[in-house]
């Protein structure tokens, strides 16, 4: 907040203000120190206090007279004593610097404290403008810039006279803090131009000379007293033997120190260390809000980037997935590209086409087929008969290192043709039960009038078993339908379709390793107690009644005809598998079979390693009853596991 500045015209239409307190004709003025004003003409003296807003407290000094106002308190006096005693009462007060709270001092100290050290805080921009003017000044404009000086000079004994009681306390500005910077100002410069600017004027009167120079005394240092002989020459006292006291010139205030606890900023006035603590927590919260707005515009960002991954990455997966389970319908056979028949086919074009088939073969290997397919019996032109007595001359004659050999019942080989090739082990491995139950009296009645289907036929028997009630879950799993498809079956569908003819069997599940190494020695054990429990004593070959056992793993079935132990204890079981070809199974009909032929058919400990093994054991024969008791147990399907 500034100091207001006085304005006193200078001829313009209120020069009648002045006409009614000096009776003087000329309406010149010169400014004198304090706020003093002489008419240039009579010599009438104009002393005036504090803010003088067109008004003036006027001492005849020569023939002026009239009406005294105070421009204090506005009280109106007849008298110069009168003024004179009135203002000594004012002057009485204890006069405080309305910018920093300094009292004890006088008047004129306080004008020049005001002067000096709040210089920045009582002139406004526009005096610095006027200042600047008064260097180019003439004659012709000598009023101006005296006008203007008056101007700055009363603005400062108007923030003087706001200390006083009769002021109002909302003309003191908020910010009291004491600025070293402005301790020297433009005004004590000022003073120095004034010297100046009066040696260019010589036409002042003696009397106003005198008053000049009594009003301009000597400058006093407000620090040590000493007073200098001009103010240029205190200026540099000032800055030179007390700088120290510019540096901190609030600690001669004896003013408590308010630090601001977020930035240290020391403040004079705990009114301003609050405001500027407020603005700190305006800042915070407004950064606070800008931070949950970021926050929350970033959680939506982070929301809709989830989700878009989450999007991702469930089209990923169920792309994934359909790969897979079209992957698996293809290698089960369930992709609808055709079954037994469609394949068949394919392959031997395929043949024909590479020249490994003449056209001719093709045609009647055809007819073969399709009259094979319409009275549903196989071919018979991937088996091989005989191997079970070819074993039983060698181990009779040969096999010196094996103690004691035990062999199923006859059973012939079925190998896969072009039409099944890739998944119709299960069904070859049916084949080669089936062969075996066929020269068995026991089944005679439950598979009279049967021969060896062919694969079409096997996959309408099972239909007609599901038909039956067999097995619903496993019949829901490859859709109610395998003929026509590629599908693949396992030790379900085999104990399903056996149960179905009356056939007793059982299922036995190694659901996982019973030895070291993911072994599985627990199952060589059961079935060698399967082919050993009917027979007495210890011959080197035992040719029981049993038939061969249906042997299941992940991705793959093959028939277990026996099981041979060796010297050493270890037990080897003797496996057709339907992927041999009739080539390798026919060297072991040789009469002078080797050793080395039996490598494909002889499995040790350490040959099956699958995590999981399902074996399907034929017991005999179903009765009726047991029949149906069996199909409503197949309803949820259990087996036997071991361990």
């Amino acid at each position: 907040m500034q100091a207001k500045v006085a304005k006193i015209p200078h001829k313009s239409q209120n020069a009648s203000q002045l006409r009614r307190i000096c009776s003087g004709a000329c309406w010149d003025l010169y400014p004198l120190w304090p706020v003093r004003k002489v008419c240039c003409d009579c010599g009438g003296l104009l002393e005036a206090l504090g803010s003088l807003l067109g008004r003036g407290a006027a001492v005849s000094g020569g023939p002026c007279s009239a009406m005294l106002s105070c421009d204090i308190c506005g009280e109106t006096v007849n008298s110069e004593p009168d003024m004179k005693a009135h203002l000594i009462v004012h002057m009485e007060n204890e006069i405080i610097c309305p910018f920093c709270k300094l009292s004890g001092i006088n008047y004129n100290e306080i004008c020049f404290h005001i002067e000096t050290a709040h210089f920045e805080q009582n002139a406004p921009g526009k005096n610095s403008e006027k200042l600047a003017a008064m260097q180019y000044g003439n004659s012709d404009r000598k009023n101006t810039n005296l006008q203007s000086t008056a101007e700055i000079t009363s603005g400062i004994h108007s923030a003087c006279a706001s200390s006083f009681p009769k002021e109002s306390s909302e003309s003191l500005p908020k910010d009291r803090t004491v600025k070293h910077e402005a301790f020297y100002t433009e005004n004590i410069t000022e003073s120095r131009k004034y010297h100046k600017s009066r040696e260019k004027k010589p036409g002042l009167s003696e009397a106003q000379g005198s008053i000049y120079e009594t009003t301009y005394s000597p400058p006093e240092c407000p620090f040590c007293g000493k007073i200098e002989g001009c103010s240029q020459d205190m200026e540099i006292h000032v800055k030179t033997k007390h700088a120290s006291l510019l540096e901190s010139p609030l600690k001669d205030c004896h003013q408590p120190l308010y630090d601001c606890p977020m930035c240290g900023l020391v403040c004079t006035n705990y009114h301003i260390l609050q405001e500027h603590v407020d603005l700190h927590l305006e800042e915070s919260s407004f950064q606070q809000g800008v931070d949950r707005v970021q926050c929350s515009s970033d959680r939506e960002l982070a929301h809709r980037l989830q989700q878009e991954e989450d999007r991702k990455r469930k089209s990923e997966e169920s792309r994934q997935e359909r790969e897979e389970f079209q992957k698996l319908q293809r290698q089960y056979g369930l992709d609808n590209s055709g079954g037994y028949k469609q394949q068949q086919l394919r392959h031997m074009e395929l043949e024909v086409n590479r020249g490994r088939m003449h056209p001719s073969e093709f045609h009647s290997r055809k007819a073969d087929m399709l009259e094979s397919i319409a009275i549903g019996i196989d071919d018979g032109k991937t088996k091989t008969s005989g191997i079970i007595e070819a074993l039983h001359r060698y181990y009779q004659n040969t096999a010196t290192d094996v103690r004691c050999v035990w062999l199923s019942t006859v059973v012939d080989h079925f190998h896969s043709s072009f039409g099944d090739k890739g998944w119709g082990c299960g069904y070859r491995n049916f084949q080669m039960l089936l062969s075996s139950l066929l020269q068995s009296d026991i089944y005679g009645d439950c598979l009279k009038g049967m021969a060896v289907p062919c694969i079409p036929k096997i996959q309408s028997m099972i239909e007609d078993a599901w038909n039956e009630g067999f097995d619903p879950q496993g019949a829901s799993q490859l859709n109610n339908k395998l003929q026509g498809t590629k599908a693949w079956i396992g030790a379900c569908e085999i104990y399903t379709l056996l149960t179905s003819l009356r056939v007793k069997c059982r299922i036995i599940d190694f659901h996982k390793s019973t030895g070291p190494l993911g072994t599985h020695p627990r199952l060589f054990e059961w079935i060698l107690n399967y082919y050993s429990s009917e027979t007495e004593g210890t011959p080197k070959i035992v040719c029981t009644s049993k038939p061969p056992i249906y042997l299941q793993h992940q991705g793959h079935s093959r028939t277990v005809v026996g099981i041979e132990e060796r010297k050493n204890r270890t037990l080897c079981l003797l496996v057709f598998d339907p992927g041999c070809p009739s080539r390798e199974m026919q060297k072991l009909l040789k009469q002078d079979m080797e050793a080395s032929s039996l490598r494909q058919l002889r499995k040790s400990v350490g040959n099956l390693k699958h995590k999981q093994y399902q074996i399907v054991a034929v017991e005999g024969v179903l009765s009726p009853e047991e029949k149906v008791a069996r199909k409503q147990a197949s309803q949820v399907f259990t087996a036997e596991k071991i361990p």
